[in-house]
């Protein structure tokens, strides 16, 4: 861990501009690097925050093909959206570029050619998959076939989603083209790899001795296990017709692979940032007093911990990151994020139905924050945080404080008079969370630097349900000046301490403490006896969080639910069909047409139903398991089919004389086969 950096260059996993940010990318990369970013430009640090969209790649050509435009189009529509996603919930890039970017091709080019040049490349002629129909080689993920690891048939060519097992598309057992369904064949092509295995006695010093105490355990972890398994020279070039030509002679229709344009990508949106700051970009890259971070999830560990410090090492003149504080993935309601099935909270929808209320989100992410293993974010937990925290913690705290003071000054911050021994263990104790929210944010534990926040809220709360001023104020005014000075100075260093965390909200209680953008930083909470002087006027009182109601988070659920529902219409499958029969095994079964005239539940069981049905030929009784889809009045009057010569059979004493025909739709509820003909009567035969 490098001690007393100069400068901090921070990155933010590039986001592929294949579809909007949802609340796993938020929650796994950019609020975490926000934070971070946020915090050191409030001690003063030098901080280069950067990102941009990724913008190459199978997944930008896929989308392209799927939606019928070209690439350029998908990547112009989603980079934008992005762009904006990022700007309205306040993740403070310093520069936000894209790799479509001119001067991202030029850095990109010049490293491979560098790396070219010095001989860093192995140049082979290897077989790799070719659509004979399409007329092209398929890239990873246009290849679809059965993992040789777990067997599960939808894997991919570079990943089994099962499994998690990293593939070679020409490992895929019974390979299918996405483009055609058709078969690949094998063809040779030429292509550059970087020799993954040459690095490994460094990756192992530096990763596994220099950073076995300082890095996560579950990127530590996964780091560990891939140097184990053995590192094996990757392809950095790929026969795609989208992304960076490859700048040397003999790869004409080649690219970059995107895993290996991608990550330069850091590098050349700091360029264009130095660029238009005026600055020097090499040494926040290049310098050994700079601090490199990665914030990043943990499907991207291997790229950033691994390949990406090889290709740095290759290069030879590029600092290594002095953390990469990996998240783990973020559920949602129970089940995993996924883009395809539209399982997430897109952050543009979000803000449709939750107008201003940013930080609500970004706090309940935080708190919920999947730092050290997978994570739930429910619609539940998110109301109960905003009310019984935001709202009854941050928000009461900071209402009581500006009220009072604009109810008995005016607005105008009153003049201590003597302290108590509360006021100073209070007043000392508020000076300590700078130093104690600090700790937990340079260890990368931001759920925990949270929970400290609120509890310098939660200490503005009880020392003014404890003074009680609303009370002194009558037998003694004087007394009441100190306690809503001490309380003031409390919401002061909130509206500091909070803006990592909730840069919204700080912002309105800055303007309601009349406390101007800059005028306090960090240390001012520790070392400053007067964060509000004594004599300055503040604003009036504004509500910072507003209660979040049971109907309009039943709304979130509800479409969630539509969702599932759809899903499961879209990829229901028919049962294969059965065995063949002969017309007379059809001609032995009775089916008429029938209605039910009576039903009641079993009596200690929780599917049967007891119905009396009319079937045209007698009213019977047919025991029936389909009391979790109905109950006994909503299938009276019902008209059914009836199965009417099945043998009786006695279930739980009482004797069933038939079969109701069902099936099942999409959510598993059972569903009547009824006969809808006009002019069809009971016991009709159905043939």
């Amino acid at each position: 861990m490098l001690q007393d950096p100069k400068r901090y260059t921070v990155t933010a996993a590039l986001p592929y501009t294949n579809g909007p940010i949802h609340i796993g990318h938020l929650a796994g990369v950019y609020v975490p690097g926000d934070i971070y970013s946020r915090f050191l430009r409030l001690q003063g640090k030098d901080v280069a925050f950067i990102c941009g969209s990724d913008e190459h790649g199978v997944a930008i050509s896929m989308k392209a093909k799927k939606e019928g435009i070209t690439p350029q189009e998908v990547i112009d529509k989603y980079h934008a959206i992005i762009k904006q996603s990022f700007e309205d919930f306040g993740i403070s890039f310093d520069n936000y570029s894209r790799t479509s970017a001119k001067i991202h091709h030029e850095t990109a080019s010049e490293f491979f050619k560098k790396l070219y040049n010095e001989d860093k490349f192995i140049e082979e002629v290897t077989e790799q998959l070719y659509d004979e129909k399409a007329d092209q080689f398929l890239a990873d993920r246009f290849v679809t076939g059965t993992c040789p690891k777990c067997s599960h048939p939808d894997a991919y060519g570079d990943q089994c989603e099962n499994c998690g097992t990293s593939l070679n598309a020409t490992d895929l057992i019974n390979p299918k083209s996405t483009i055609t369904g058709t078969t690949p064949v094998l063809k040779s092509t030429k292509h550059w790899f970087l020799p993954l295995d040459q690095y490994d006695a460094f990756l192992r010093e530096w990763i596994l001795e220099g950073h076995k105490n300082d890095w996560k355990p579950n990127v530590y972890g996964q780091v560990k296990s891939w140097l184990e398994d053995g590192l094996k020279p990757r392809a950095v070039t790929r026969d795609l017709d989208w992304g960076i030509p490859v700048p040397v002679e003999g790869a004409e229709g080649k690219v970059l692979y995107v895993w290996f344009d991608a990550p330069i990508g850091y590098i050349s949106s700091t360029k264009e940032w130095a660029a238009r700051e005026g600055k020097d970009w090499e040494p926040y890259w290049k310098s050994a007093d700079t601090k490199l971070v990665h914030f990043i999830g943990k499907d991207n560990i291997v790229f950033h911990c691994v390949i990406f410090p090889a290709m740095l090492k290759a290069e030879g003149s590029y600092i290594m990151p002095d953390n990469v504080p990996a998240n783990e993935f973020l559920n949602l309601e129970g089940n995993k994020l996924s883009t395809s099935k539209n399982w997430a909270v897109w952050l543009h929808e979000y803000l449709q139905d939750f107008p201003g209320q940013q930080d609500v989100l970004r706090y309940s992410l935080t708190a919920t924050a999947p730092e050290t293993k997978d994570n739930d974010f429910t619609w539940k937990d998110f109301q109960a945080r905003n009310n019984n925290e935001l709202v009854a913690i941050f928000g009461n705290f900071i209402n009581r404080v500006v009220v009072l003071t604009n109810k008995y000054y005016e607005g105008v911050v009153p003049a201590p008079n003597a302290y108590s021994d509360v006021d100073e263990a209070t007043l000392t104790e508020m000076r300590a969370y700078p130093a104690v929210i600090a700790s937990s944010i340079e260890r990368y534990r931001f759920r925990e630097a949270l929970t400290e926040l609120m509890n310098l809220a939660r200490l503005g709360n009880k020392y003014l349900a404890d003074e009680e001023p609303w009370k002194v104020i009558k037998e003694d005014p004087a007394r009441v000046q100190t306690q809503m000075y001490v309380a003031l100075q409390i919401a002061a260093a909130l509206s500091v301490l909070s803006e990592p965390f909730l840069p919204f909200t700080a912002a309105k209680l800055k303007n309601m403490l009349a406390i101007s953008e800059g005028s306090l930083n960090w240390d001012d909470i520790s070392v400053k006896s007067d964060l509000l002087v004594a004599g300055s006027t503040i604003g009036q009182a504004e509500l910072l969080f507003a209660k979040i109601e049971d109907e309009t988070i039943q709304k979130q659920i509800d479409r969630l639910e539509a969702t599932k529902t759809a899903n499961k219409a879209e990829n229901k499958k028919a049962e294969p069909q059965k065995d063949l029969i002969q017309y007379d095994d059809f001609a032995k079964m009775d089916i008429r047409t029938g209605t039910i005239l009576e039903a009641e539940k079993m009596p200690k069981a929780n599917k049967l139903l007891v119905l009396k049905v009319d079937t045209g030929i007698d009213v019977r009784t047919i025991v029936s398991g389909i009391a979790e889809s109905f109950t006994p009045e909503e299938v009276v009057g019902k008209r059914v089919t009836v199965l009417v010569n099945l043998a009786p059979r006695a279930l739980r004493g009482v004797e069933s004389q038939g079969m109701i025909l069902m099936t099942q739709n999409a959510e598993g509820k059972m569903v009547f086969v009824n006969p809808d003909t006009d002019g069809v009567g009971n016991g009709e035969v159905i043939s």
